[in-house]
């Protein structure tokens, strides 16, 4: 199917729905660069609505609360992030694809630091239904670290009864931990990358083949 059949194909808005689709995205946009700002309690829906520059109840027409608001956030970034780290990439060992990939990660949202310690401090609590949503939500991220390890062990660098699931766990783990060091301790993206270099090499120690 050629890109102008598939563009024909899909279904045109009228001018009211192209209007509700611009100001949902306004709200979005508001919401993230208070979210970003401040993180999840500080910002009120009546700020994002000022944001947007427009009501509160336009913001309640779109969104049934904050929380819903934030866990939309939370997806659309998720998503970049995923292909931010999947094109990062990039070397020819496990170690030097993952190192890219996460410090590609710190590199993306280090900026944006409150926002990713309210996606954190937040599935601490929130109920079972909107984590396992956050879980669905970073499984593209985690599957890129899946994906390298995979690769390894079919390509013999990893070995064959390596337990990627639990590797993958536990290289995701480090990786969300050192942000505290970025909150607390002010380090940069760079020691974040060196920190996180570290871990990889502890936590691959025992899945690496003897060549």
């Amino acid at each position: 199917m050629t890109q102008t059949a598939a563009t024909l194909e899909q279904p045109r808005l009228n001018r009211r729905q192209a209007a509700k689709v611009r100001t949902r995205q306004k709200v979005l946009d508001a919401a993230r660069d208070l979210f970003a700002e401040r993180g999840y309690d500080p910002a009120t829906i009546r700020d994002i609505a000022k944001g947007a520059g427009m009501s509160t109840g336009a913001v309640f027409a779109n969104f049934q609360d904050k929380a819903e608001l934030f866990e939309t956030v939370l997806t659309e970034d998720m998503g970049r992030l995923a292909e931010v780290l999947q094109s990062g990439a990039e070397g020819s060992t496990v170690r030097e694809k993952l190192n890219a990939a996460l410090a590609a990660g710190y590199h993306q949202t280090l900026d944006h630091l409150p926002l990713f310690q309210a996606i954190v401090a937040r599935s601490w609590f929130q109920p079972l239904a909107a984590e396992q949503r956050a879980r669905s939500a970073t499984a593209r991220l985690t599957g890129v670290i899946t994906e390298v390890l995979r690769a390894g062990v079919a390509s013999g660098e990893l070995t064959q009864d390596a337990d990627v699931v639990l590797l993958t766990d536990m290289i995701w783990d480090a990786y969300l931990s050192n942000y505290r060091k970025a909150a607390y301790d002010g380090w940069s993206t760079e020691q974040l990358g060196q920190q996180v270099s570290r871990q990889i090499d502890v936590i691959l120690a025992g899945a690496l083949t003897r060549k």
